[in-house]
């Protein structure tokens, strides 16, 4: 058995798996099964990793199911017992996997632990060093095109990246998971919160380096897609992981939060898309009620950190 399973999912990610796959084809100082699940490619993306890295294991969907599904069916066929998430469009220094894994092995109750991603074409800035979440709604990447050196030390961290990060696979199939509605955006962080809510932390690990392109698939930092998908699973994040009366709690919050994001994307021409997208967050509480956490006694406490920390998170902003 290998120490640790790589999952890539990839959508017409042709321009990108050379240097992916080589990187992590490359790692030292573990032994890694690298699984590739790609959704539905028409580039040409299949045949070329079937001829130059025979050494992949290939799961191919038949069509474009979103993030979600993709590293599910990864998860659900690797055989070690820590498995780390990685986007298509990185690099990899060779001993990633090795301080994601030394990382997360140290304490039980790290659920995640995420690497420090840096600029791809900007190798001293940073693209993420873990993420929050506050109690605006609004999701806060840290240290986004800051220094890389001003990110050094360890810490705990409200959310993991998925985009390059280890979890325990234990762990994972206990929570079930990610959830296939998000298809793609907020996934991750909807993950790291329920396993929050169970009494789990994560982790950022500064010493496991990749580096990151960005929005390779949906194109750009902000755009149409990527703000009606946004938008959607973020209404569906709060249904689903905050209780009634913690919703009430921070309703006057959440309801400035939005609103100031709604005249954000207006002043950027997509207001029309920020507006499905909240219509579409709306169906997906409608139809998936099964998937809301059901508030449980035992957990209270985890659920008063949990708002402290939605609060803090906000004083974030203010240092951003």
């Amino acid at each position: 058995m290998s120490d640790v399973s790589i999952v890539i999912p990839n959508y017409n990610g042709m321009s990108y798996l050379e240097a992916c796959l080589r990187s992590v084809s490359g790692q030292t100082g573990v032994s890694a099964e690298i699984i590739v699940v790609d959704n539905g490619s028409s580039d040409g993306s299949r045949k070329y990793i079937q001829e130059h890295f025979p050494q992949c294991t290939l799961v191919c969907l038949d069509k474009n199911y979103g993030f979600c599904r993709a590293v599910n069916e990864g998860i659900r066929r690797a055989e070690s017992p820590y498995v780390i998430l990685l986007n298509n469009d990185t690099e990899a220094r060779p001993d990633f996997a090795k301080h994601l894994l030394g990382a997360i092995r140290k304490d039980g109750r790290r659920f995640s632990c995420a690497a420090k991603m840096l600029q791809y074409h900007n190798r001293d800035l940073l693209d993420n060093a873990g993420d929050y979440y506050c109690a605006l709604g609004w999701g806060i990447t840290r240290g986004r095109g800051r220094p890389s050196a001003k990110y050094s030390r360890g810490c705990r961290i409200f959310s993991s990246c998925a985009g390059a990060a280890i979890y325990q696979k234990e762990l994972l199939e206990k929570l079930g998971g990610f959830d296939d509605a998000h298809f793609t955006y907020l996934e991750d962080m909807d993950l790291s919160y329920r396993a929050m809510i169970h009494g789990y932390y994560h982790w950022y690990e500064p010493k496991a380096e990749v580096f990151h392109i960005g929005s390779a698939t949906s194109g750009s930092r902000y755009n149409h897609f990527k703000v009606l998908h946004s938008a959607g699973n973020n209404v569906y994040l709060i249904y689903k992981n905050m209780p009634f009366l913690q919703m009430l709690l921070n309703a006057p919050l959440l309801i400035a939060g939005f609103s100031v994001k709604y005249l954000f994307f207006m002043k950027k021409g997509m207001g029309k898309d920020y507006r499905k997208g909240l219509l579409r967050g709306i169906r997906l509480c409608r139809d998936h009620p099964e998937k809301k956490v059901r508030f449980c006694m035992g957990h209270a406490c985890n659920y008063v950190k949990i708002q402290m920390e939605l609060w803090k998170n906000i004083l974030l902003l203010v240092r951003m």
